[in-house]
């Protein structure tokens, strides 16, 4: 039985080196010594020649690359930083295996395709027309543009996205300060306005004040005349009535003015002043 060992080996050996595997996500090229002679897109176990077929696989599923960021210039000659992603697939992997090899320099091909022409395309456009609504329009051409280019390596395109669309990192320090002194200035004219229409109100205010107050004092002094005449009246009435009891009154009210407390008065003899207090009964 021992015997049999290293017969089974050569023959397991022999089998291993003359079969492949193509699984459902793979499809492969057989080539022989370096010359493609086949190509393999179905799944399923196939045969070759040991050591002189060699068997390259490729990927049938879609495939990212992430390429680095660049700068590109507007139309308006305004400097724009831009990452952009793209997603494809190997569609002819014998033609895939002459021009570009494997997957790396594939992505350094679909690289140099999409950086091309999305150089083309920003430079037809303004740097505003850009962020706001012209970047969708831009990468349907890139994308068509890919597509067509990158079909005769056997490279499907699917679509090139742009993952971040930003000003270089040197730029934006004078962007954020301009933007800073644009907002500063705004804030001074809101504040001018302010004040300015403050002032108004306020000027509103007291010419209404003034009004008000000089129709008040209007309206008081005519009070006050109208008062006035009208005491005046009354007081002229009670004279008429009785001018003596009015004369005496009058000098009591006098009496009490002039005599206050601690108050000096020097009167000649026979002065009208006295004559209530010389001869109360005198109302002549």
């Amino acid at each position: 039985m021992l015997r049999w060992i290293p017969a089974i080996l050569v023959a397991v050996l022999v089998v291993s080196g003359t079969v492949y595997v193509v699984p459902e996500w793979r499809q492969a090229i057989v080539t022989r010594f370096g010359e493609p002679i086949r190509t393999v897109q179905d799944p399923g176990l196939y045969l070759k020649l040991p050591m002189i077929h060699t068997v390259t696989y490729f990927d049938k599923r879609v495939l990212a690359t992430d390429a680095p960021g660049g700068e590109y210039l507007t139309l308006d000659k305004k400097r724009l930083a831009i990452d952009h992603i793209s997603r494809w697939r190997i569609v002819d992997p014998l033609q895939f295996f002459r021009t570009v090899r494997d997957e790396r320099g594939a992505m350094a091909r679909l690289d140099d395709i999409i950086t091309a022409r999305l150089r083309q395309e920003i430079a037809k456009e303004n740097f505003k027309e850009i962020i706001r609504e012209k970047r969708e329009a831009i990468m349907e051409e890139v994308t068509a543009a890919a597509r067509e280019l990158a079909a005769p390596f056997g490279i499907a395109v699917v679509d090139v996205r742009v993952k971040r669309a930003d000003l270089p990192a040197e730029v934006q320090a004078s962007v954020f300060a301009r933007m800073q002194a644009e907002r500063h200035r705004i804030a001074l004219r809101y504040r001018a306005e302010g004040e300015e229409k403050a002032r108004e109100i306020r000027a509103g205010a007291d010419k209404e004040r003034e009004i008000i107050l000089a129709k008040a004092y209007a309206d008081s002094q005519r009070l006050r005349g109208e008062g006035d005449a009208l005491a005046t009246a009354v007081t002229g009435r009670a004279f008429g009535r009785d001018p003596a009891f009015y004369g005496f009154l009058r000098r009591l009210e006098t009496y009490e003015q002039v005599f206050a407390q601690g108050t000096t008065i020097i009167l000649r003899p026979g002065s009208d002043l006295l004559r209530y207090l010389e001869s109360p009964r005198d109302r002549r």
